[in-house]
């Protein structure tokens, strides 16, 4: 039975999305390997990206922030991540330069009208992406993988690591689980006004392997007991739903379908990364509360 036009184009998409995930997933591993300057970098790319997807977006709906301003303060906060112990003098010198700045910047603008509205989303941007992107920086941290020759081969893996893998695992495992349960089994819908295909089957297939990716990270690992990984898996699976919510939300009202086009498959970067943005401040707030 031939099979219809419709039916092949979502067969292509998938097989895009699947083909784009293969290529960049092992980057971001490396990325989380190395840790220190390599995460910086790959976060200061979700920044950059992300927050030029952002603007587009607004810009499209008629607003217009101040672009410069979110990517200094967005940047700003990786940086103060990356150097702890100035952390809070940076983020002190950020915030402050920012909110003096970006108003002598609106005193010149040749419109007044809705200044206002643009100077909040200009603060937006940067709150949106660069603060929880700071977090993948604090997470992972600057120790390296450390390797042994005494009487056998033996390799140690820093905490971090093993943190940002229950990280990407869990959200990675989580998405993908909810996608393709919900166009399986998929009959209630969860946030109709926001995200029409999302249901709660989905959600309830992509915690299962939400928390098997905890489990699998944390127990053996870092010692962590099964019921706060369990715990641990359910919050990254509720922030990583509440992220791609926030997202739809942003699309919704900014009226567009994608935040971009740069990942065949998946639209924008900001389309793969929201549930992240999310996750990353629970498992980093998780992990700093269990280390206690």
């Amino acid at each position: 039975m031939p099979t219809s036009p419709e039916n092949n184009k979502k067969k292509a998409a998938l097989g895009q999305r699947l083909l784009t995930a293969f290529v960049l997933m092992p980057v971001v591993l490396l990325c989380g390997w190395f840790g220190g300057w390599a995460v910086f970098a790959a976060s200061a790319l979700v920044v950059l990206v992300g927050s030029f997807e952002l603007y587009n977006m607004l810009h499209h709906a008629g607003y217009r922030p101040l672009i410069w301003v979110s990517l200094a303060l967005g940047l700003l906060f990786l940086l103060a991540a990356m150097f702890p112990s100035h952390r809070l003098f940076l983020l002190e010198l950020g915030l402050g330069g920012v909110l003096v700045l970006s108003f002598l910047w609106l005193f010149f603008r040749e419109r007044l009208e809705g200044a206002m509205v643009d100077w909040a989303l200009t603060l937006a941007i940067a709150l949106y992406l660069g603060w929880p992107s700071s977090y993948f920086i604090l997470l992972r941290g600057n120790e390296i993988p450390q390797v042994h020759l005494g009487n056998g081969l033996q390799l140690s893996l820093p905490s971090g690591i093993w943190w940002t893998l229950a990280l990407l695992l869990g959200v990675w495992g989580f998405d993908s689980a909810a996608f393709f349960a919900g166009r399986l089994f998929g009959r209630h819908k969860m946030a109709p006004r926001i995200s029409p295909a999302k249901t709660w089957e989905g959600v309830a297939g992509g915690l299962i392997f939400s928390v098997l990716a905890a489990l699998l990270c944390t127990v053996g690992p870092l010692g962590l007991p099964w019921y706060l990984a369990v715990l641990l898996g359910l919050l990254i699976g509720v922030a990583a739903t509440v992220g791609d919510l926030a997202e739809s939300l942003i699309k919704r009202q900014t009226h567009v379908k994608d935040s971009g086009q740069i990942m065949p498959g998946h639209g924008g970067l900001l389309d793969r990364t929201d549930s992240l943005l999310f996750a990353v401040i629970v498992v980093y707030l998780f992990a700093s509360v269990v280390r206690l």
